[in-house]
């Protein structure tokens, strides 16, 4: 009897939980020294924002009743509480880069709430650039230009209204920037039943084929799936 293939992989988009009980935010502190960012090595263009460089020093905003374990911020760094990099060192999990440890200057309560308990040591991690890559035809991206570069497959994005990715390209990250959408912080299925498990917070994980994302409300593509809009 033939033995029934393996289940999909689903992936999810990653995005800190806005407006949830534990909304963190932060902003490096001067000196915040900068380094070049990552170039597509076929095409040259751009595909990320500058590296921070140290030294690693943040301002916390706490916009929900305590401080989180994921806190976003400018450019394509986050913090991560140091409960959340020893477990998912201990789980082995693959995927986030750095590690390095930050000082906290300071924590600025945003809304009404009580006082920030103790602050968490926190480390500033990115998400690796993985292989991965987003298949245009059974997405919905509204694309500012075609893709022309099949390396990095970046171009300006209007909207989104779900994707997936190109089966066969992943190469088993746990957290990663796809090709096509390295704005976006994509996660597995492991490192969603991560996050229950530990209980870690102000995390969202949405299913990538359920992801929206249209600031300008142009709504999803009108053309077929990985055509011109």
């Amino acid at each position: 009897m033939a033995s029934e293939p393996p289940p999909l992989q689903r992936f999810f988009e990653l995005e800190d939980d806005m407006w949830g009980p534990h909304d963190t935010k932060f902003d490096p502190a001067e000196p915040d020294n900068t380094g070049d960012g990552p170039y597509c090595p076929q095409c040259g263009d751009p595909i990320g924002m500058r590296t921070w460089l140290p030294p690693y020093r943040v301002k916390l905003e706490l916009y929900g009743q305590s401080l989180g374990d994921f806190v976003d911020g400018p450019g394509h760094d986050i913090l991560v509480s140091e409960r959340f990099a020893e477990a998912f060192r201990q789980d082995g999990l693959t995927g986030l880069l750095g590690f390095h440890p930050v000082e906290v200057l300071r924590v600025r309560r945003m809304r009404k709430g009580p006082k920030p308990g103790a602050v968490p040591r926190y480390f500033a991690v990115t998400a690796c650039y993985s292989r991965a890559a987003v298949d245009e035809a059974h997405s919905r991206i509204r694309r500012v230009e075609p893709v022309t570069c099949l390396e990095c497959r970046s171009t300006g994005v209007d909207s989104i209204h779900g994707y997936t990715l190109e089966p066969g390209t992943w190469s088993g990250e746990d957290v990663f920037r796809p090709r096509g959408l390295p704005g976006s912080i994509v996660v597995s299925e492991r490192f969603a039943g991560f996050v229950a498990r530990h209980g870690l917070t102000n995390m969202k994980l949405i299913p990538t084929e359920e992801y929206v994302w249209d600031p300008l409300r142009m709504g999803p593509p009108t053309a077929a799936p990985g055509s011109p809009s």
